[in-house]
């Protein structure tokens, strides 16, 4: 009874966070017919008000409770782009994504292929390089659509992503890879994690089809926010320097035994520019809190499926990851409304 009522308290939370909108939320797949579809999610401003659906919902995880296939809100919002983690999806940051749109932002993220949860194959994940283009592609698929269209402001375009999708969304932004760099930091510091999933993706030689990494650059794209980045030091530090757009560097000061935030988070502190990044570290964080929230038997049951997967919802000992999240959301929605793009001049 009582982990019934924890459920209960935490879906009516998500319902109170959508009192200044209501929430919208569409599913599509873009480009269906090319060898790299992709599925995309969108959460929106609504003007009506029923019927609720819980969504990223299940017995490990809290889902939150927003309005299918509703009509937009009339007007133009400010975009969201989120990118997921190394085998993550898009359920890992619904909690944030339902939280933003109904505080007006148009959110979108983007389901990886290679390396999303349901689809692991390692000549998609060794196409690197695909990941922030999936990231461009989603923003041309609404940008490109009339249902969308209308309602985006394009020039207010943000990206959000959760270690790995922190190092795509700075690819997008500028970044490049630099191999030799990259191979001297696991020569140093042999780390298993970071240095394995590198290898998985193919970072360490060039791949035949590797396009130019001037590319990836998306200038739409405003604004970035990093949440416990991993893979930094693959990216050169001429290129970090080179970044013209504001930075927020959030990490997890708890370090879950190979992905120290001072060697990820901190790389970056120190090599982009000062003048437009901010960085943070929460110190009772772990590199899984800025995830979905956990259900009370969700522990046992990861455990129970996959050892060591318990760490998904892990955090420092007294921690609460709700009031985690209620403060990352805060700093989140605080540096993008300080560095909201100017309404044009009349």
């Amino acid at each position: 009874m009582y982990k019934c009522i924890i459920v209960i308290a935490l879906l009516l939370t998500s319902l109170t966070q959508v009192q200044a909108n209501d929430v919208g939320f569409l599913q599509f797949r873009a480009d269906s017919q090319t060898s790299r579809p992709l599925d995309i999610s969108v959460w929106y401003p609504t003007s009506q008000s029923t019927p609720y659906s819980l969504i990223a919902d299940n017995p490990a995880f809290v889902g939150t409770l927003v309005i299918r296939d509703a009509s937009v809100k009339p007007g133009r919002f400010p975009v969201v782009i989120l990118s997921h983690g190394y085998r993550g999806n898009w359920r890992n940051m619904n909690w944030l994504a339902t939280r933003l749109a109904a505080s007006g932002y148009l959110v979108t993220a983007v389901n990886h292929p290679g390396t999303t949860s349901r689809n692991h194959a390692p000549q998609d994940a060794r196409q690197w390089w695909q990941r922030p283009i999936d990231l461009s592609r989603t923003l041309d698929s609404l940008t490109q659509h009339p249902l969308w269209a209308e309602h985006i402001d394009q020039r207010d375009i943000s990206v959000i992503g959760h270690s790995l999708g922190g190092w795509s969304t700075l690819l997008l932004t500028g970044a490049e890879v630099d191999r030799e760099q990259l191979s001297r930091e696991c020569q140093r510091s042999p780390n298993p994690r970071t240095c394995g999933v590198a290898s998985e993706m193919g970072l360490f030689a060039r791949q035949d089809d590797e396009p130019p990494r001037h590319l990836l650059r998306d200038a739409r794209v405003k604004r970035a926010i990093l949440l416990d980045i991993g893979l930094a030091h693959s990216l050169s530090v001429s290129s970090l320097r080179q970044i013209d757009i504001p930075v927020l560097i959030l990490a997890a000061g708890v370090d879950i035994g190979d992905l120290p935030q001072s060697q990820e988070s901190g790389f970056l502190s120190e090599h982009l520019p000062l003048r437009h990044t901010r960085y943070r570290v929460y110190q009772q964080a772990m590199h899984f809190s800025f995830l979905q929230l956990c259900k009370p038997d969700a522990l046992t049951m990861l455990e129970q499926e996959s050892k060591g997967d318990s760490i998904i919802c892990r955090d420092a000992v007294g921690t609460q990851r709700a009031a985690l999240h209620e403060t990352i959301y805060e700093d989140i929605t605080a540096f993008l409304h300080q560095h909201r793009s100017p309404a044009p001049s009349l």
